[in-house]
């Protein structure tokens, strides 16, 4: 895919294949048009030309939330949660993705079922990000790195086939982000999905993912398992610096 702002090609004729159920890292320096590409595969961004195929189905051009209903669900590099809302809200918001009851079945009580299921669903995903205890809280008056866990909370609500995290391990310490490698790969397995992730911290790219691609200057210059990548010269010119 393409995409132009202008006379600027933020993403220029990027093209790859993701396999299903691997950790697929995204990397670059900044303005690299990594989130733009992520833009365009969760149809926040229109590309300027190309197309996105999805198990087989044409994403290209879908609403944010049909891509989410296709399974494809995000982070984001800024935190977007509803900050006046509780974190079990922000929760069970995403998982009504997933309800099928409509307004008669509502106003006649038989939507109860449902609205059960997805408040025992919403508890669930708070435990295992460790938020449970924190489940009536504002999410505006969380820290930072509880955001980001509440934010993967909120995604993982939606049922997704493939789980986009925009720069997960942005402002945790050492520590945090050898926790986040360990949790990555635990709902990987537990909900057999597909990760796409954006980090600029190269080690735990290099140690969790697949398989890797680099961006720079909105242009593919390498892909490939992480051992390759890093030997790349483009990739080492461009990003992650010399010997």
């Amino acid at each position: 895919m393409t995409r132009r702002f202008g006379g600027l090609i933020a993403v220029n004729d990027v093209s790859f294949e993701v396999r299903e159920g691997e950790i697929f890292g995204l990397i670059g320096p900044n303005g690299a048009g990594k989130t733009t590409l992520f833009n365009l595969m969760t149809g926040l961004t229109p590309p300027s030309s190309g197309t996105l195929t999805y198990r087989g189905t044409r994403v290209t051009g879908l609403a944010p939330h049909r891509v989410a209903g296709l399974g494809l669900s995000r982070t984001f590099q800024n935190i977007r949660l509803f900050r006046g809302l509780s974190a079990l809200e922000n929760v069970k918001i995403a998982g009504h993705l997933r309800t099928r009851a409509g307004l008669w079945q509502g106003v006649f009580g038989l939507a109860r079922a449902e609205e059960d299921a997805a408040t025992r669903r919403a508890w669930d995903l708070l435990d295992l990000v460790g938020l449970s205890d924190r489940a009536g809280e504002l999410a505006g008056n969380f820290s930072y790195g509880d955001q980001r866990r509440l934010e993967i909370a909120r995604a993982l609500a939606t049922e997704p086939r493939v789980l986009l995290l925009d720069e997960p391990a942005a402002g945790m310490n050492t520590a945090e982000k050898g926790q986040l490698t360990s949790f990555i790969r635990e709902v990987r397995d537990r909900f057999d999905l597909t990760v796409l992730l954006i980090e600029h911290h190269v080690p735990l790219v290099m140690g969790l993912c697949d398989r890797v691609a680099v961006l720079n200057f909105g242009q593919l210059i390498a892909v490939g398992d992480p051992a390759s990548v890093q030997r790349d010269p483009r990739v080492v010119e461009a990003y992650l610096g010399g010997e």
